[in-house]
């Protein structure tokens, strides 16, 4: 029998679960430039980002959750309030790029229902 696989605990629930079932979040500085101390949280789908890690279930409720207990500020220690927007992207399904970044959504293609009528 092998070693059991590894767990860690979801930030926002607070239930312990397989790493398979969670993603990574890591703090960031904010942009290059910018005069407020806000840390970004982003996600780390390929688990190798620098610096501390924390876990969480890819689950609206979760990052709901986690937001309103202060939870990532904690997890991550950091002093500074975070800005989890792109986390809650994430957990939303936007669209990505290959590495695992949101990114924009082109709206000038294509047409909608509506435009069809007068």
């Amino acid at each position: 029998m092998g070693p059991s696989p590894p767990e860690r605990t979801c930030i926002g629930c607070r239930r312990r679960a397989v790493t398979a079932e969670l993603f990574r979040v890591v703090a960031t500085p904010g942009p290059a430039g910018a005069t407020s101390d806000v840390v970004l949280v982003v996600p780390d789908p390929r688990r190798r980002m620098p610096g501390r890690g924390a876990w969480l279930h890819p689950d609206p409720d979760c990052v709901a959750q986690a937001t309103r207990r202060r939870a990532f500020g904690r997890a991550l220690r950091v002093p500074a309030p975070v800005d989890v927007s792109a986390v809650a992207e994430h957990v939303s399904g936007a669209p990505r790029d290959d590495t695992g970044v949101p990114t924009e959504q082109d709206t000038t293609s294509g047409s909608t229902a509506g435009d069809d009528e007068q």
